[in-house]
């Protein structure tokens, strides 16, 4: 497959079209609007840099960067342990189904592109498997610029986030882009960092999205699902 078409394919699997449901969750965004916390651009701004930074966004690019890696090597067993503490991270109930779900809903719309796994592969996308793995070793099996992958992935989270901001703040949709283009140039730092993590380099220090996301189960009035 050669570049072009492999950015093609990674674009469709990025579309807000693709049937993963990414749009019913805030991933304890809600909590913090709901709070006060979260009430204008700059905070939203704000609060996707930290995550960026220190929190998930952060944790599920070098979850991913090291899922491509495995499968582009036949790295089975550092595959599933990537699996294994990708899963064992998520601090609430909501975001353990988030990502469950939408890795099974991922590797199902993904199965439009057929291709040839090895086995060991094949069984391991038949357990369960969180989001950033399952998009990873996706990448990997259709040789997607692993590059190209963790910044498409990140960027298209970071989206999912300012449009939880622009529904419930609420933002105006002109607010929403300046925020995107605001993170940018992060964006683009943290998916190069993401491109060689390993294992080893798995760490986070986001107290206040933790909380809100374990909050959200709480909330009396919730339109998103974490």
């Amino acid at each position: 497959m050669d570049e072009q078409t492999a950015l093609i394919r990674l674009f469709s699997w990025l579309s807000p079209a693709f049937p993963i449901g990414g749009f019913a969750y805030s991933q304890g965004l809600e909590t913090a609007i709901a709070d006060g916390r979260v009430r204008d651009k700059d905070q939203l701004a704000g609060w996707i840099s930290g995550q960026l930074h220190r929190g998930n966004l952060r944790t599920d690019a070098y979850f991913l960067a090291i899922a491509a890696r495995a499968v582009a090597n036949c790295d089975w067993t550092t595959l599933a342990e990537a699996n294994q503490v990708c899963l064992a991270l998520q601090v609430s109930a909501e975001r353990d189904k988030e990502t469950r779900e939408q890795g099974k809903s991922f590797l199902q719309a993904a199965s439009a592109w057929p291709m040839r796994a090895p086995d060991a592969l094949n069984a391991a996308f038949e357990q369960a498997m969180a989001l950033p793995i399952a998009f990873g070793a996706m990448a990997g099996l259709h040789r997607v610029s692993p590059g190209a992958a963790i910044a498409g992935f990140a960027n298209s989270a970071v989206a999912q986030q300012i449009s939880v901001g622009v529904r419930l703040i609420p933002l105006g949709q002109t607010a929403g882009l300046a925020v995107q283009a605001s993170l940018e140039a992060e964006i683009a730092q943290m998916s190069t960092e993401a491109h060689s993590a390993q294992l080893a380099d798995i760490s986070g220090l986001s107290y206040g999205t933790d909380i809100a996301s374990i909050k959200h189960e709480d909330l009396r009035v919730r339109i998103f699902r974490s």
